[in-house]
């Protein structure tokens, strides 16, 4: 399967999104409620093996454009992330600063 058929596309280009890294199954759910509660779809997901230190962490994948209102969301709630990657659309993964 391909990055394009698994993850789509937006205005003819592939979709980038980011992953935020959660410490527990559970609170990536709660992470995931939280956001779609304020509008901002989120899908719970296994942490890829690149970027989980963990080796079986859970994240939660947000679009590209809604990580800032994310972020703020998460903090007015007490639940600042343990680490955010951008997930390029080569399947590339690089850790930001939240």
């Amino acid at each position: 399967m391909t990055f394009l058929k698994k993850y789509g596309e937006r205005n003819g280009g592939p979709m980038v999104y980011y992953l935020i890294i959660c410490r527990s199954l559970t609170y990536a759910q709660r992470t995931a409620q939280v956001l779609e509660r304020v509008g901002i779809p989120g899908w719970v997901q296994r942490a890829p093996k690149l970027i989980s230190k963990e080796g079986c962490g859970y994240c939660v994948r947000i679009p590209e454009r809604r990580l800032t209102d994310a972020l703020t969301v998460l903090r007015r709630e007490g639940m600042s992330p343990k680490q955010v990657f951008l997930q390029t659309a080569e399947g590339e993964y690089s850790e930001v600063k939240s």
